[in-house]
């Protein structure tokens, strides 16, 4: 017999589903991902025979970065869309549901609070989780058909690393427009406040940065280098608070075994570096302050929405 909690998960993922804007980001995301793959398996021989790139033997990821400048890479479509899917699926899940009278009827029934809520995050996160895994084991069976090259363990471990990203950072977005279908009755008002968030971040945050910065440090030009070595960590850490610029930084790091590091370096570091990829496990702990940083924000969002859930007067 299922439980209450395993019932109202099952009712919302059969929601979600059958509503159009899930078709309608779901097709978006589909089409990217296939654009996207279609250009790097068109450039992947001229990619893999060059010898000066140390990632070209790991030929699966790629697939997932390389780009000819037609599109670009999947793993940047997806800091854009990310977002819009965990937007879509959360900005109306509590306020649509006191609107519509079928909140107060839902809590007549036997069930506790708290599993409506908890209900509305696990579902959402069982698709995003799915349509990620399905779309990565699809790119890998492309592969496998189109190049006849096996999957090596540590690509294996990268990609679904790569998965693990894309479903905290649409968790995170899921949070906070849940977070917002609570503080707002209008399910209106609570799509513009976390679109709004969302532009803010994207387009307006580096601006409002870059212009602090100038007026706040002096001119570069009368700094020493060390100086001018700290002022660029400032900077870097200051834009690290947006959340869509820690999974750029998470995903370049895991999907490019190259990179060694996410922020400047001095001479005396790059002495005697030979350019090669890096284990998994050291691309890991590079990346690992922009997960938890991630886990974090989704966590505190979701702390907050469920103090004011629990709080909220629902007969109103």
């Amino acid at each position: 017999m299922k439980s209450p909690f395993e019932i109202l998960v099952g009712k919302e993922v059969a929601d979600h589903i059958r509503s159009w804007r899930f078709v309608v980001l779901l097709m978006l995301i589909g089409l990217t991902f296939f654009g996207a793959l279609y250009v790097s398996l068109s450039n992947i021989r001229s990619v893999v025979s060059n010898t000066q790139d140390p990632d070209r033997f790991f030929l699966y990821l790629k697939l997932l970065t390389v780009t000819d400048g037609t599109l670009p890479p999947f793993h940047v479509f997806m800091s854009f869309l990310g977002p819009l899917l965990g937007i879509s699926l959360g900005f109306d899940s509590i306020n649509s549901e006191q609107n519509n009278g079928t909140l107060t009827r839902l809590m007549a029934q036997p069930i506790y609070r708290d599993n409506l809520l908890l209900s509305k995050f696990a579902s959402a996160m069982m698709i995003v989780s799915c349509l990620f895994v399905s779309l990565a084991l699809l790119m890998i069976g492309s592969g496998l058909m189109i190049t006849g090259v096996g999957i090596e363990p540590e690509e294996v471990l990268r990609i679904f690393s790569f998965i693990f990203l894309n479903v905290i950072h649409v968790g995170f977005w899921l949070s906070l427009s849940i977070l917002f279908s609570i503080k707002f009755k209008q399910a209106a008002t609570s799509a513009l406040m976390a679109i709004g968030t969302w532009l803010f971040f994207t387009v307006f945050y580096k601006i409002a940065v870059s212009l602090a910065m100038k007026a706040l440090l002096p001119d570069p030009g009368t700094l020493s280098p060390h100086a001018v070595f700290s002022y660029n960590e400032i900077i870097l850490n200051v834009l690290r608070l947006e959340p869509s610029q820690l999974y750029i930084d998470a995903t370049t790091t895991l999907l490019l075994p190259s990179v060694r590091s996410l922020g400047p370096l001095t001479m005396e570091q790059m002495a005697a570096a030979i350019p090669s990829p890096l284990p998994y496990r050291e691309s890991l702990m590079i990346v690992w302050p922009q997960v938890t940083g991630l886990l974090a924000a989704t966590v505190l969002c979701f702390a907050l929405s469920y103090y004011l859930f629990m709080r909220r007067e629902i007969r109103g």
